[in-house]
């Protein structure tokens, strides 16, 4: 089925379709980097670098720009809080966030613009809209006029009555009206400033956004994105200039996610496939989630200290991908520690998985675009290239077993299809691992089995079939040692278990099962788990 994406201008789903075709642009709202980045912070990146993921495995082009925003207000204030100089403490800031981006995976953004950088493609900008009567100077500022643009507030819904709360628009005595909002602010003593026909000032929040997006993917840009809380006054204000200006659509499709809040109540991990904002009380929801969002501006602590400091990021990851990302997501250590649990099982697939062929599981190469993974569903009786996996039969029965496979895979599929929905493709990986699983089982591939080359190569296909689509998701790209069983950094304790395992055996051979019990009943309380397989007992340590 066709890529379907929600838009928030039209209040609908609609098929995806592109300025140009096989192409996407897409930008999304960075940070103001005035303080250390927290986990709200993170949300938009992971879900648009899942979204550039999937558009590029759909065989697009994607081109993705984040900006940051390295002048405002905020920076000014923090920045003589602590003594030094706005440039300083926007690189500083910066290179935290960048930080945190590469700790969650997030590497698919092209361009990150400074906003300082294009300053003039600002004035341009904002010298057209004076020109064009959008836009009028008052004593060294410069604001637009929400009256001249008939069709101010489509993209939130709101009437300018309605708007005059909550913007960042300073009050001025002369403004047409007061909800007009400043594109150019006249600088005051001790702030940046760069020269203007308007005199020394810097340039206003949203006009950055659009100068850097028209800029770099042009006039008509096919994807934009940011949290409900952009919607307005960034996005609706936004979209009013950049369409004034040149008098074109601004964006085909708007993307908001959901904002997070403090987590109140538990839930299955991978089973929310809720979406919120399809009807008209869009704003309502906007309102209610901005209440309880967690953010720096309610004193959220950086990401580093209160989440990577206790959870794997990719923990963090996969959490964030098991809800729609239109949905509000409910954030706390237990929702986070239920998911640690969840995914756990996928490291002991791919544990089982190693045992059971000798193959490394992050090594296989899987299909990149869908066209490859069509192909090689097609050529399932093929044998995959022996100096990419190793020479290997393919499955001639387990009909059952393929049907199964083919079916999660479509599942997977259409739920990314369906606006990107990676709660329901997180539910299908769930199935697809009980699929997995069953099978090594089955077929006692990590015993007696061992020898079957078909059954390895069937569960081979398997593997790589979950690897490839994990992959979309950006999960269970590299091997977290603290995970693999079996194996600690320190070799002595290593040694230990391996001892404690063996006395065990040798209790359990003797039938002293009170002492084999007893030894894995202590264990237990110390959060160590035996498994007895049929080639041997391993050892894996909770968190």
């Amino acid at each position: 089925m066709p890529i379907r994406v929600y838009s928030t201008l039209t209040r609908q789903k609609e098929e995806f379709q592109t300025v140009e075709p096989g192409k996407v642009s897409m930008y999304l709202c960075g940070p103001t980097v005035y303080k250390p980045a927290h986990i709200g912070h993170m949300v938009g990146p992971v879900i648009f670098d899942t979204i550039k993921r999937y558009l590029a495995y759909s065989g697009y082009q994607v081109t993705w720009v984040v900006n940051i925003t390295d002048v405002d207000d905020k920076l000014i204030v923090k920045a003589n809080e602590l003594g030094t100089t706005v440039e300083a403490l926007a690189r500083k800031m910066t290179e935290d966030y960048l930080d945190n981006l590469r700790t969650l995976g997030v590497d698919g953004i092209d361009h990150m613009p400074y906003a300082t950088q294009y300053i003039q493609e600002m004035q341009e900008i904002i010298a057209g809209l004076i020109e064009k009567g959008y836009a009028y100077p008052l004593n060294g500022d410069v604001y637009f006029e929400c009256t001249k643009d008939a069709d101010y507030g489509k993209l939130s819904g709101r009437n300018l009555t309605e708007m005059l709360a909550g913007t960042r628009a300073e009050t001025r005595d002369g403004k047409h009206n007061p909800a007009d909002f400043a594109l150019w602010k006249g600088s005051k003593p001790g702030e940046p400033a760069w020269d203007s026909p308007w005199g020394p000032g810097r340039p206003g929040w949203h006009i950055e956004c659009s100068a850097m997006a028209r800029k770099l993917l042009g006039d008509t840009i096919d994807i934009h994105g940011g949290g409900l809380d952009l919607m307005f006054p960034h996005h609706e204000n936004e979209l009013a200039q950049s369409e004034s200006c040149t008098g074109k659509p601004f964006a085909r499709y708007w993307l908001h996610n959901g904002l997070l809040r403090k987590s109140g109540a538990g839930g299955k991990i991978g089973g929310d496939h809720s979406r919120h904002g399809d009807s008209a009380d869009m704003l309502a929801e906007k309102q209610a989630q901005e209440e309880q969002k967690l953010a720096g501006s309610k004193g959220a602590e950086s990401v580093k200290t209160a989440v990577f400091a206790k959870f794997d990021p990719e923990t963090v990851r996969f959490f964030l991908m098991a809800t729609h990302y239109r949905s509000p997501v409910d954030f706390g250590d237990d929702r986070l520690a239920e998911t640690e649990k969840s995914i756990d099982g996928f490291y002991r697939l791919i544990e089982s998985f190693g045992r059971a062929t000798g193959k490394d599981f992050y090594s296989l190469p899987v299909p990149a675009t869908r066209t490859e993974s069509d192909a090689a569903f097609v050529g399932w009786d093929s044998v995959p290239t022996s100096a990419q996996v190793g020479t290997v039969s393919q499955p001639t029965v387990w009909p059952d077993y393929k049907a199964e496979l083919a079916a999660l895979r479509i599942r997977f599929l259409d739920a990314m299809d369906d606006d990107f929905n990676t709660g329901a493709a997180t539910a299908a990986l769930f199935d697809l691992r009980k699929t997995l699983n069953s099978f090594i089982t089955d077929q006692k591939l990590e015993g007696e089995g061992r020898s079957n080359a078909a059954a390895q190569a069937a569960l081979l296909r398997g593997v790589m079939l979950f690897k490839e689509l994990a992959n979309i998701l950006g999960v269970f790209r590299k091997p977290l040692e603290k995970k693999s069983a079996g194996r600690a950094d320190d070799e002595f304790v290593n040694s230990l278990m391996q001892l404690l395992i063996s006395l065990r055996a040798e209790a359990r051979k003797a039938k002293q099962f009170e002492i084999a019990d007893k030894v894995r009943k202590g264990l237990t309380e110390l959060k160590v788990t035996l498994e007895d397989r049929p080639e041997g007992t391993i050892w894996r340590r909770e968190t």
